[in-house]
């Protein structure tokens, strides 16, 4: 996932440093040291904020990456991530979205469909992350296709022109 973000780095400019970051760190809160609420992006983005001090746009893309709202609701944490954290700029909340969305586990580029699909094989239909993911997957697909459309245009993903 950081080879994709870093693959960004051309058309993000002097954000492309805090997207890599966020690519690395946005599943530290799967460590199991690091478990608290159980909801991974809440943990993560504690740990960074309480332990690290970590640059707040960093905190807040981790805190949000790849649509975390419709899990945090179904945890019934919605109403805690949006108290400690304020949402990121949406076009790098899309940029992370993208680079973990279009990334298989072990690093593999592929389609947004074939990642979701593979979250869903991975947990189970049933299981609470694969509701989650299934209540996102509109939010998810047009944040990977509106980076996918910014790189085939030559725009920045904030619209900035990157030719």
């Amino acid at each position: 996932m950081a080879a994709r973000a870093e693959s960004l780095a051309p058309t993000l400019g002097e954000e492309s440093d805090l997207l890599t970051a966020a690519a690395w760190l946005h599943d530290i809160g799967y460590a199991p040291e690091l478990i608290d609420s159980g909801f991974h992006p809440l943990d993560g983005a504690r740990y960074l904020r309480d332990v690290h001090q970590a640059d707040d746009k960093l905190v807040r893309l981790v805190a949000h990456h790849s649509c975390a709202i419709y899990e945090a609701t179904e945890r019934g944490l919605l109403e805690a991530i949006n108290a400690e954290f304020d949402q990121e700029r949406p076009e790098l909340v899309d940029a992370l979205t993208y680079c973990d969305m279009t990334t298989s586990p072990d690093g593999t580029p592929l389609d947004v469909a074939d990642r979701l699909a593979e979250i869903h094989s991975r947990y189970g239909l049933e299981h609470l992350v694969s509701r989650s993911i299934a209540n996102a997957a509109p939010c998810i697909t047009s944040a990977v296709r509106a980076v996918q459309a910014a790189l085939a245009d030559g725009a920045l993903p904030d619209g900035r022109d990157g030719r």
